[in-house]
């Protein structure tokens, strides 16, 4: 039996984890409230994989719904995806990022326990590393956050880190990823977020297509090749295809373990709109803005453990991402429908 669950699986990492999971022969079970995504991209999921998945649209805060789908499946394990993810949202509505995110996972952990199911991986962040830690990041550097959404991350390993301790039978692992971009090489799945977006590389496709004037540059003072800030960027694919080597980690140990997943080299935010520009055939016109408070000038991973642990490394370079997003972009003008 190898179902598994998948919350948050319509978004973008999720659909597109959803795919490597069903290459790999596993069985889905999509839980999504739709709030960040779109029902389509569950069609083109199985349009890309010749398969047919199961989908509930239901919240993890609620905990019927949460054991409405273990009582109906035999889940073996969860990907934990659901989660209220924009930082300067977070700051503005603390109390509704903590709620739903916190309080959703402890819902589904409580479904989880209730039906013996006792593997996840989890969707942390690089954020976790704050401020005070100097990259390249390592697992066992401590963590701290700068704003409320980045908290739910820390607390949430922590929760898992006492059920861990808890009960030596459980198994958790919390990938903490960089900055993924990219998507699927068909074009049919990819970043569709709702209204001006708040990451680079969105932000950079919506000038590409003429949504959006310019991109706008914050900082070009740091202490970095060429002034503005560096990020550690990944294909999603990439990281898709670690989910689907954490799960098999996670069928075959206990206990928690924290994992980078990153290409462990950063780019510069005008060497991103500069590979995008190559792959749309056009300059992304762009200005300078003054940068914004708690942005650092760079960071980047040490994923030597997830080699160790799951023998995965990412294998797309920065060209590859771009030239894959435009093709989403380009095929998808008004996002996925």
């Amino acid at each position: 039996m190898n179902k598994i669950l998948v919350t948050g699986g319509a978004g973008f990492i999720g659909s597109h984890t959803c795919v490597e999971l069903l290459n790999s022969g596993y069985d889905v079970v999509i839980m999504d409230n739709l709030c960040n995504s779109k029902e389509a991209a569950i069609g083109r999921i199985e349009k890309i994989t010749g398969k047919k998945v199961k989908f509930y649209k239901a919240d993890i805060c609620d905990f019927d719904s949460c054991c409405k789908i273990f009582e109906e499946n035999e889940i073996d394990s969860v990907i934990h995806f659901a989660g209220l993810k924009a930082v300067g949202e977070s700051v503005r509505i603390p109390v509704e990022y903590y709620s739903n995110n916190i309080t959703g996972t402890l819902e589904l952990i409580k479904a989880m326990k209730k039906y013996g199911c006792k593997k996840i991986v989890f969707s942390s962040s690089a954020t976790v590393y704050g401020m005070n830690n100097k990259a390249p990041y390592t697992e066992d550097m401590p963590t701290s956050a700068t704003n409320p959404y980045g908290y739910t991350k820390v607390m949430i390993e922590q929760i898992l880190r006492d059920i861990c301790v808890s009960d030596d039978s459980f198994s958790a692992v919390a990938l903490r990823y960089f900055n993924p971009i990219g998507a699927h090489s068909s074009g049919l799945i990819g970043e569709d977020p709702n209204g001006i977006p708040n990451n680079l590389v969105p932000y950079i496709a919506q000038v590409a297509i003429g949504k959006l004037e310019c991109l706008s540059v914050y900082g070009d003072d740091y202490d970095t090749p060429d002034g503005t800030g560096v990020r550690d960027y990944i294909h999603v694919c990439d990281l898709a295809r670690g989910h689907v080597d954490a799960v098999k980690y996670a069928s075959e140990h206990t206990g928690f373990e924290a994992v980078n997943l990153g290409t462990g080299k950063g780019s510069s935010v005008l060497e991103v709109a500069d590979a995008y520009g190559k792959a749309c055939g056009k300059p992304i016109a762009r200005k300078i803005a003054p940068r914004r408070a708690g942005d650092i000038a760079t960071s980047f991973a040490d994923a030597s453990k997830a080699a160790r642990l799951f023998n995965w490394q990412a294998k797309a370079d920065i060209n590859q991402m771009c030239a894959d997003s435009w093709n989403f972009t380009k095929n998808n003008p008004d996002g996925i429908k």
